[in-house]
């Protein structure tokens, strides 16, 4: 889709040390508010490690991945099974926690699987310390949102998706990625800086967001689409399954809303999971109002979040 000119949010984390702070604090609650999806620098993971994860992912792709999905294509494409609901992508999937999978994972060689381990643990610091910027924009206590995403089992949901996007021989078949929204807290998404194709929907208009090297894309929530030749890592810090995601409780009662005048309903993560599965491409505040009826059955002793 054709993109607008309009200047995508980008944060030098550097500043938040420094006598920029209050700047870039305002800087991030902007883009939170009225964007939803924002660029990071200066994050605090090593060029080195990026380098490293990048590398080891497009050799695996081309190594392991790549012919399956050309003959998948091929045959695809010659025999007509083209749908609406195709994606052209290669991806696989890695669970971290609450317990990671990464070992059972095939074709992955062991020097792969440890860098992996490593860039996501720094991965889940950065999705933490975020949570706490935006503990901080809000008003609300330190730690309070990374609780709350740890619900009674004591651990969120984290995993990544790491996706290649080879180029489409039919593009007026097939898009690479199509428009969709996120359901889960924070996504973190290290995409490749020489290929574009990574889009955000903005007041109705598709934005471009611009490849940069060693940047993270954080996502809270907007519509996306991707498309091109290109290799993405997409980290998902998500609740735990039996977390119960309300309004903060602080934040309902500075605005004054209580009860079921409050905009979000209350429901179990794990049970949002399951409607979103089943409409992933469709727009998001249905799948909210569908829980409105039932939020007075989620048990109230369950931790909320904002």
């Amino acid at each position: 889709m054709a993109p607008t000119s309009l200047p995508f949010p980008i944060i030098d984390m550097a500043l938040l040390a420094g006598e920029e702070r209050p700047a870039a604090m305002d800087m991030l609650h902007d883009a939170c508010e009225n964007w939803g999806f924002f660029e990071i620098m200066n994050h605090g993971i090593s060029t080195e490690m990026m380098d490293e994860v990048e590398k080891m992912t497009k050799d695996h792709y081309k190594r392991v991945r790549e012919q399956r999905f050309l003959e998948f294509a091929s045959k695809t494409l010659r025999d007509g099974g083209v749908k609406a609901d195709l994606d052209w992508e290669s991806t696989f999937f890695v669970r971290h926690l609450p317990e990671s999978n990464i070992g059972e994972i095939p074709d992955l060689d062991d020097a792969y699987r440890r860098v992996m381990r490593q860039f996501t643990a720094e991965l889940e610091k950065l999705a933490e310390r975020l949570l706490d910027l935006l503990c901080e924009n809000l008003g609300l206590e330190k730690g309070y949102l990374t609780r709350a995403f740890r619900g009674s089992s004591g651990a969120p949901t984290f995993g990544t998706k790491v996706s290649s996007y080879p180029p489409c021989p039919r593009p007026d078949l097939v898009k690479g990625l199509r428009a969709h929204t996120d359901a889960g807290g924070i996504i973190l998404l290290f995409q490749d800086d020489r290929v574009g194709g990574l889009q955000l929907l903005k007041d109705g208009e598709w934005v471009d967001v611009p490849p940069m090297r060693h940047s993270i894309v954080i996502n809270l929530g907007d519509q996306l689409e991707t498309d091109g030749n290109r290799m993405s890592i997409a980290s998902f810090y998500n609740p735990g399954g039996d977390a119960v995601i309300s309004p903060a409780p602080a934040l309902v009662e500075e605005e004054g809303i209580t009860g079921r005048g409050t905009t979000y309903p209350r429901f179990v993560f794990e049970d949002y999971m399951k409607l979103y599965v089943r409409h992933k491409f469709e727009a998001k505040e249905p799948r909210f109002e569908a829980f409105k009826p039932m939020q007075n059955e989620t048990s109230s002793t369950r931790i909320a979040i904002a």
